[in-house]
């Protein structure tokens, strides 16, 4: 045996049998010649009883010096307990970001979690996730790797932070499944960027303009009585959207909307007068339990966005959603006195903290209330001065 070096190694011809030369200078580090002329440094250790090797990498590729340095790497490593060769393995074994994605789908989503946020889980993953993360091994993924992922995004804070959020939730259970080890994830010190909370209401005069909208439409057969029924149910109760557009008549009653299943799950919403007198006039189909109809089918109307994107722009108002309906509904209650906790049930929320956060005031409503309050306060100021030339 002799030393590995540089000039040594490329001194040596192969033969026809592959076979290892090794160091006279640091035991267990050597050097596998291949029939074919390859030569690859490796390093040879013991762990629990049995002998494994490991390749270092390729003579010309890496030189003596530094493969002599990455085998002592390798022994401090054993030295320490781990085994470097089934690390080396159980990287190649790891999933990557995809195929973990995959995975979280369909054993954790599909098994916990409700139909539209598998929906809108797999849309974050193929369109935001994936195109960048995809490839990367669930393994070696890194802080790095998210945080470039995130800064990336940093001029839509809403999908970035939802990108980071879902990454978390796969990476959690990729420690649970024995691909990472435990306390690993790296998303845990990723700073959220702040979210605009979007305050979007229909004031009075707003409610007047979309109510004649979609009496015109209707009247113009440029909507159906479906359509038009559904924009008013969802005014009316402060229902989600998917509640309406979804909603079975073995579900309504005389006073109530009996949903099995929503978002927080079994919900009784109160049926209002006006709403009751509204489902009554809508036509049934025989064979379809759906209220809000298509335009034929078994099923229930699809996309309620598209005429809602034709009846906001006859409405001049552009910048409004569907889901601002349930805004106004709980902005109209609160001003009106309804108490937050009832409120809360009347929406389906699980914590307050919610309710308090849809149900936003209007701003006449928070003016009047700022000025009754200041008033008392001047009121009460001005009649405590003695003299009446200090009274204002």
């Amino acid at each position: 045996m002799m030393k590995l070096t540089k000039r040594y190694v490329e001194s040596i011809a192969p033969e026809d049998k592959e076979r290892i030369l090794w160091d006279d200078d640091l035991s267990g580090f050597g050097l596998r010649i291949y029939p074919s002329g390859r030569k690859v440094y490796v390093v040879q250790y013991k762990l629990h009883g049995r002998t494994r090797r490991k390749n270092l990498g390729k003579h010309g590729i890496i030189t003596a010096d530094e493969a002599r340095k990455d085998a002592k790497l390798v022994q401090a490593d054993v030295a320490r307990g781990r085994d470097p060769s089934a690390d080396r393995k159980a990287r190649l074994r790891s999933p990557s970001i995809k195929e973990l994605g995959e995975r979280f789908l369909r054993e954790h989503v599909a098994l916990h979690c409700k139909p539209t946020t598998h929906y809108d889980y797999t849309n974050l993953l193929n369109n935001v996730v994936n195109p960048h993360l995809g490839g990367l091994k669930t393994s070696e993924i890194s802080f790095a790797d998210i945080q470039m992922f995130h800064l990336k995004r940093k001029d839509t804070p809403y999908q970035a932070n939802r990108g980071v959020m879902v990454l978390s939730k796969m990476l959690n259970l990729a420690e649970d499944w024995g691909l990472r080890t435990q306390n690993s994830n790296p998303t845990r010190r990723i700073k959220r960027y702040p979210e605009e909370e979007k305050k979007r209401y229909f004031d009075e005069e707003e409610q007047e303009r979309l109510g004649g909208v979609l009496a015109d439409m209707l009247f113009d057969d440029e909507i159906s009585q479906y359509v038009f029924a559904a924009f008013y149910l969802l005014l009316l109760t402060g229902c989600r959207l998917g509640e309406i557009q979804k909603l079975r008549w073995d579900y309504v009653t005389r006073t109530h909307l009996e949903l099995p299943d929503s978002k927080t799950g079994r919900r009784r919403i109160p049926l209002p007068r006006e709403a009751r007198q509204l489902l009554d006039k809508l036509e049934r189909r025989d064979g379809n339990p759906f209220v809000i109809l298509g335009s034929h089918g078994s099923g229930h109307y699809n996309d309620l966005q598209k005429p809602w994107r034709k009846i906001r722009q006859r409405a001049k108002l552009c910048d409004v959603r569907v889901h601002d309906l349930r805004h106004t509904y709980a902005s109209v209650a609160v001003t009106n006195g309804i108490d937050p906790f009832m409120l809360k049930e009347i929406l389906g929320h699980k914590n307050l903290s919610t309710t308090l956060r849809y149900a936003h005031l209007s701003d006449d409503a928070v003016q009047k209330a700022a000025n009754s309050i200041s008033a008392r306060l001047a009121s009460t100021m001005r009649t405590s001065s003695s003299k009446p030339s200090a009274r204002w």
